[in-house]
C-alpha cells in the first residue's frame, strides 16, 4: 500500500507554490494524498516567519498537528521558520521529526531528516524551478522568483531567501502550459523586477513585460501581485491597464514621506496617488489593492493622520494594515520611537473601519453592471475586480459551469462579496 501525505500551508501565495512542488517530489516519490492529517504516513507544515504573528500561527499549527497525527507517522515542518529558525525550531520542538529547509528533501525514509552540521553536505533540491502538479482550481499561483534586493527597513526575508534569482521565461511558460488553467497568478517577493538578475549584456535589465506578454498568450487571465510603486514603469502600467485583468496589488506600506525613508523604500502620499489617478485615466474600472505597516518605529499622530487622509482620498478597492513586528537583524530593529501596542491597536481600528466602509461603497457601486467572472467553485466565481483567496468573491447561480467564463449582472452587494445573476444573451 502507497505511504500518504498532507501538506498544511500557511502564509502568502508564495507559500502555496512552495507546497505544489513539494507535493509534485511526494508524488514522484510514490505517495498519495490522504484525505486526513490523522491518516497520513507523513504530514508537512510549511510555516510563515513573516511577522511574530505568523510564527506563533506557525507554531499553533506543529503543536495541533501533532495531536492529531497518527501514530508511527512522521511530522516534518518547513518554509520560512524552519530556514530562518532551523536548529532553533528543532530544539524548541521535540515532538517535531524534521526540521527541512528550503533545499532539503522532506521525504519518508533515510534521506536527511535535520539541518546538517556545519560542513556537512546535504543533498539538496531547487524548490523554484521543479515540476509541481496540474491545478485543481481554474486558476494558479506562479512564482517566477525567489529572494529578494530591496532592503526595506522592517523585512527580514532577504536574509532568508537570499538575494533575488530569477527563472527563466521558458521554465515558467512550461509550467504555465502544463497547470491547465485560465487564469495565472503571478507572484514574487519584487514581482516588477523580474529578469534584472539574468541579463548578462544588460545587467538590471527587467523582462516582467515580456513575461507578462507571453503568459497572456496561453491563458486568458494573467494577473500580478505585489508591485512596488518604484518598478511600476509606463510600460508595465499600460499593459496591466490595457488588458482582460486591470488589477493593482501595490505595495505602498505607508504614505508619510519621512516614514516612508525610514523604512528604506521610495515614496510618499502625493506620488502614490499620481499614479493611481493615471491608472484610472487609463483604465477607470482598474481594481487596486495596498498593505500598509502601522506602528512602525517613529509613527507620530500626524503621519497616522496623513495615511488616514489618503485611505480617504485613494478610495482604494482593497486595503490591509498590519501592525508592525520587530524583525531581528533588520534595520528597524534598532530604531527609537516604539509605538505602545495600545496606540498600535487603536489606529489599526480606526484605519480599518475607514476602508471597510470604503470597500462596501465601491462594491455598491457595482450593482447594475455586467462584468465579465470566472467559475472558481459551484456558487463561486471572481471579476477581474478579486484576486483568488485574497479578496472578496462574486456569488452566482451554482449551474453556473466551473472553470468557464460568464457575463453576469450585479444585482446585490454584502460587505466585500457581490450577488450577479447570468446575463440571458
Amino acid at each position: 500500500m502507497p505511504r500518504s501525505y498532507w501538506v498544511e500551508t500557511l502564509g502568502c501565495p508564495k507559500n502555496e507554490v512552495d507546497s505544489d512542488k513539494l507535493v509534485g517530489t511526494l508524488v514522484a516519490d510514490g505517495m498519495v494524498p490522504a484525505e486526513d492529517p490523522a491518516a497520513a504516513d507523513l504530514v508537512v507544515v510549511n510555516t510563515c516567519a513573516f511577522v511574530e504573528e505568523a510564527r506563533e500561527e506557525s507554531v499553533a499549527t506543529i503543536l495541533a498537528l501533532d495531536e492529531r497525527r497518527a501514530d508511527g507517522s512522521r511530522l516534518v515542518v518547513t518554509g520560512c521558520m524552519a530556514e530562518r529558525y532551523g536548529s532553533e525550531l528543532a530544539e524548541a520542538l521535540p515532538e517535531v521529526d524534521a526540521v527541512a529547509g528550503f533545499g532539503v528533501p522532506v521525504v519518508l525514509g533515510a534521506r536527511p531528516a535535520r539541518r546538517a552540521p556545519a560542513g556537512e553536505a546535504v543533498p539538496g533540491f531547487d524548490l523554484l524551478n521543479l515540476p509541481r502538479p496540474s491545478s485543481a482550481r481554474p486558476w494558479a499561483y506562479v512564482k517566477v522568483a525567489e529572494g529578494c534586493d530591496k532592503a526595506c527597513g522592517f523585512c527580514a526575508i532577504p536574509s532568508f531567501r537570499g538575494p533575488q534569482r530569477s527563472r527563466s521565461i521558458e521554465s515558467v511558460l512550461a509550467e504555465v502550459d502544463a497547470l491547465g488553467v485560465q487564469e495565472v497568478v503571478l507572484v514574487a517577493q519584487d514581482l516588477a523586477a523580474y529578469g534584472r538578475d539574468l541579463s548578462d549584456d544588460q545587467p538590471g535589465e527587467r523582462a516582467i513585460v515580456p513575461l507578462v506578454r507571453a503568459v497572456a498568450e496561453r491563458v486568458p487571465w494573467v494577473r500580478l501581485l505585489y508591485l512596488y510603486p518604484s518598478e511600476l514603469t509606463d510600460e508595465l502600467l499600460e499593459l496591466i491597464a490595457s488588458g482582460p485583468v486591470p488589477y493593482f496589488d501595490l505595495s505602498l506600506q505607508h504614505v508619510s514621506a519621512p516614514l516612508v525613508r525610514r523604512m528604506r523604500r521610495w515614496g510618499s502620499g502625493e506620488r502614490y496617488l499620481e499614479r493611481i489617478r493615471t491608472i484610472r485615466g487609463l483604465a477607470p474600472d482598474a481594481a487596486l489593492r495596498s498593505n500598509f505597516i502601522v506602528g512602525y518605529p517613529g509613527e507620530t499622530e500626524e503621519d497616522h493622520d496623513r495615511l488616514l487622509e489618503f485611505v480617504a482620498e485613494a478610495r482604494l478597492d482593497w486595503c490591509g494594515f498590519f501592525a508592525y513586528s520587530t524583525e531581528e537583524g533588520t534595520h528597524a530593529a534598532g530604531l527609537d520611537g516604539a509605538v505602545a501596542p495600545g496606540l498600535m491597536a487603536e489606529r489599526l481600528r480606526e484605519l480599518s473601519e475607514l476602508q471597510d466602509r470604503i470597500t462596501a461603497e465601491r462594491r455598491d457601486d457595482l450593482i447594475g453592471a455586467e462584468v465579465a467572472v470566472l467559475v472558481d467553485e459551484a456558487g463561486r466565481a471572481r471579476s477581474h475586480r478579486e484576486a483568488p483567496e485574497i479578496d472578496g468573491v462574486v456569488e452566482v447561480p451554482t449551474e453556473l459551469p466551473v472553470g468557464g467564463f460568464h457575463t453576469v449582472r450585479v444585482v446585490g452587494a454584502t460587505g466585500p462579496d457581490l450577488q450577479a445573476e447570468p446575463v440571458v444573451p
